[in-house]
């Protein structure tokens, strides 16, 4: 946990200068917008205007959440296991995106409630999922502290596998429960305002889930203002995980894209942990779930993609790197003002 004490903010210096490399392209200023904004952003994490996210990896943290006995998923938590195992072994939707834009996926087990006999399931289990946050804590403070270490452990391991970008995922029945739990109390806003129907519940569901959230945070009575402590009252295992994937790459100096509302989550505790955790972030898409652009609002991130997706795996954080990709193609090999002899714009504004 000593990592966290010494996260430091990213480079403004070669985000000036990947700016200036920027305005240097024969086109208008800005007019790749938010794409020239994130590829400046990478740059100040890299530390270089020479921006490399050529080997990218999509980290899946799974877990179970207690929660679902409280009726407030469409599936049982079996589905979990049987989720991530298929992820281990390159089968789901988020395996079938990666091919197309060339990101490798790792699927870990930081709490799926049961064994899961698959070898290329990275095993990082803290518990056989988190207890039930309608009657109780989640997790232990040392069991939330365990996982964000294997958080930025992975992000420490693939650093130095050469890695250059990492996205984040999830996969555990009920996390949207918890992610909405933790959205509340994170943007002082009641739970009816911040709990969508998650992978597809029908009203009677939804009822059940505002009022586990509810009843979770009358429960715990968290504190907004302690965010580990809020973490482990209504967190999951793999939010926490993904908080520590967040922090890691503040640390290790990696950027870290959000995916959707449960990264989103991750990423607001993360910031709250180390305010300077921002600046290693960058946000893909806004999901279709009602906090999900809440989330972004307050950590201060436009996402680039408006596509009412709500699939998770980290599916939507894959989406954004063709984006990523064909913005770099500009930046590294469009043609100079300076080559062709045409006169530089001036920002007027």
């Amino acid at each position: 946990m000593h990592r966290i004490h010494e996260i430091k903010p990213s480079d403004k210096a070669a985000e000036q200068l990947s700016r200036e490399r920027w305005d240097s392209i024969a086109k208008p200023l800005g007019s790749l917008g938010l794409l020239e904004n994130a590829v400046e952003r990478i740059a100040g994490i890299q530390g270089s205007a020479d921006v490399d996210i050529s080997r990218r990896s999509v980290v899946v943290m799974c877990a179970d959440n207690g929660v679902v006995c409280e009726g407030v998923t469409q599936s049982d938590s079996s589905v979990t296991a049987l989720c991530a195992a298929e992820i281990a072994r390159g089968n789901s939707s988020v395996n079938r995106l990666a091919e197309c834009f060339g990101a490798d996926v790792a699927a870990v087990d930081i709490g799926i409630n049961r064994d899961v006999r698959e070898p290329l399931l990275i095993m990082r289990k803290i518990a056989y999922g988190t207890q039930n946050i309608a009657r109780g804590s989640a997790m232990t403070i040392t069991q939330a502290q365990r996982a964000l270490c294997v958080g930025m452990d992975i992000v420490r391991s693939l650093k130095d596998s050469g890695v250059k970008l990492i996205i984040t995922g999830e996969m555990g029945i009920g996390n949207t429960t918890t992610a909405s739990a933790l959205a509340s109390v994170l943007l002082s806003l009641p739970p009816r305002e911040v709990t969508g129907r998650g992978a597809g519940l029908d009203s009677p569901g939804l009822e059940r889930k505002i009022s586990a959230v509810e009843r979770a945070i009358a429960v715990n009575q968290p504190d907004a203002g302690k965010p580990l402590e809020l973490l482990a009252k209504l967190g999951g295992f793999d939010i926490a995980g993904m908080t520590g994937l967040f922090l890691g790459g503040a640390y290790y100096r990696i950027p870290v894209i959000i995916d959707g509302v449960i990264s989103a989550a991750a990423a607001l505790i993360a910031c709250r942990i180390s305010h300077s955790a921002r600046d290693f972030m960058l946000a893909s898409h806004v999901s279709a779930e009602p906090a999900g652009a809440l989330l972004l609002k307050e950590l201060g991130l436009k996402p680039l993609i408006c596509a009412e997706m709500h699939l998770g795996e980290g599916t939507g954080g894959v989406m954004l790197l063709p984006l990523l990709d064909g913005a770099l193609k500009v930046y590294e090999q469009a043609h100079r003002f300076d080559d062709i002899k045409l006169e530089r714009y001036e920002r007027l504004i």
